[in-house]
Formats: structure tokens, C-alpha cells, sequence
């Protein structure tokens, strides 16, 4: 997407709709399989919208026809993406999982289909996967929509691609942070970098420097 959200796992999960995450089976890669944290903060019209939501699947996984759609509690569908309110209250926002963390399928929401179901994306009629599990969940903000007929000054004039913006959960750590100010270096620094620890690890290996835990076998 011509821009991209990134949030927190404190700011992004409360009362949200995720996977879950980092589970093996199939059926809890499912990229609706529900899970909420209830906090405070929360409005009333965001309680009675995703208190009792839970998916329903059509079809068999890994199909051309398979669909995740969302239901209430009475099994009214509804829309992840119209219908979950991005707002969840004291700051934070709902954020729908379309692709689940450990996982591959490459699953997104069907914006052109009613009630916009979670099926698998695909490519001149296969369906597509990533070529390795993808190590976080992964989906859009509900009730966002990048505009395709506006251009972004922010992105070199790029137009919006016609979808919900994208998320990715970042799994409760912090950002990396880098030393020498988060700036790249030259080519000359950086083999000095390489040197200085080639004869560290020397040192090592001659036991000129304990191992600790460390194997030199």
C-alpha cells in the first residue's frame, strides 16, 4: 500500500480481533480465529460491535473457495471491514488479522465481495503463498480505505491502491535501536568492523579468551 501502519501490541490488542498467533494447527492459523482483550476504555457502541464476534468458515482451507466470513452472536455476517469500528476507545484501534503470525497462506480481505470475507489471494488463478511463515501477525485498520484517485506528497506523489491500510503487529518488543545514530557507514568502517571481529573470534578459538557457553567445536 502506498502507506502502512505499524502498531504496538499494547495499542493495537485491546478488544481486538486476532489469530492465534504463533499456534501450529490449521485450525488455529485460521486468520479470524478470535481472541479479545477487555479493557477500560471502551465505548459502548465498540462493546455491543465485536463482544460476541466469532468466525465462520465457508468451503475447505487452501481452496479457491474457501471464505472466513464474521458473525455475531446471533450469526448476523458481518463486515471486518466496514462494520468493526477502527476506534476501540482511550486511544487504541481495532485491527482485523488477515494473515497470522507462523503462518504462509497469503490471506487478505475480499473487498469486492459482500460482507468482504478473509479468503487467499491468488495469481493467474493459483493460490499464492509466501515463500517462508511470515513472523508476525499481519491484516488492515477497519473502516480505512486508501484513496486511489488522491496522490500522497508524503510517498513521492503515489496514488492510494484501493484498500484498507495495513497493519503489522509488532509481538510486544521493543524497536531495535541502532548505535552511531541510526545512520548507515562507509564502506571503509565497515571493514574495519569486520577485521576487528575476525581477530576477536581468532582470539576465541585459541582459547586465548574464555568461551563460556559458547561452542568452539
Amino acid at each position: 500500500m502506498a502507506t502502512a501502519a505499524t502498531a504496538s501490541a499494547t495499542a493495537a490488542t485491546r478488544f481486538t480481533l486476532l489469530a492465534g498467533a504463533g499456534l501450529r494447527s490449521r485450525a488455529s492459523r485460521l486468520p479470524t480465529a478470535v481472541r479479545f482483550q477487555r479493557q477500560r476504555g471502551l465505548t459502548t457502541t465498540a462493546l455491543l460491535k465485536t463482544a460476541d464476534l466469532r468466525p465462520k468458515e465457508q468451503g475447505q482451507p487452501e481452496t479457491l473457495d474457501y471464505r472466513v466470513f464474521l458473525v455475531d452472536g446471533g450469526g448476523r455476517k458481518l463486515s471486518p471491514w466496514h462494520d468493526v469500528p477502527l476506534r476501540a476507545g482511550d486511544g487504541a484501534f481495532h485491527f482485523i488479522v488477515e494473515i497470522p503470525k507462523e503462518s504462509s497462506a497469503k490471506m487478505e480481505v475480499a473487498t469486492d465481495e459482500a460482507f468482504t470475507p478473509i479468503k487467499q489471494d491468488t495469481k493467474k488463478g493459483n493460490l499464492r503463498y509466501y515463500p517462508y511463515n511470515i513472523n508476525w501477525n499481519y491484516g488492515l485498520f477497519p473502516q480505512t480505505w486508501e484513496d486511489p484517485t488522491t496522490a500522497n506528497s508524503d510517498v513521492e506523489g503515489a496514488f492510494g491502491d484501493n484498500d484498507p491500510v495495513d497493519v503489522v503487529e509488532i509481538d510486544g518488543k521493543p524497536a531495535n535501536r541502532f548505535g552511531l545514530g541510526n545512520k548507515p557507514t562507509s564502506k571503509e568502517y565497515a571493514l574495519k568492523v569486520i577485521e576487528e571481529t575476525n581477530e576477536s573470534w581468532e582470539k576465541l578459538v585459541k582459547r586465548n579468551i574464555p568461551a563460556g557457553e559458547l561452542s568452539l567445536a
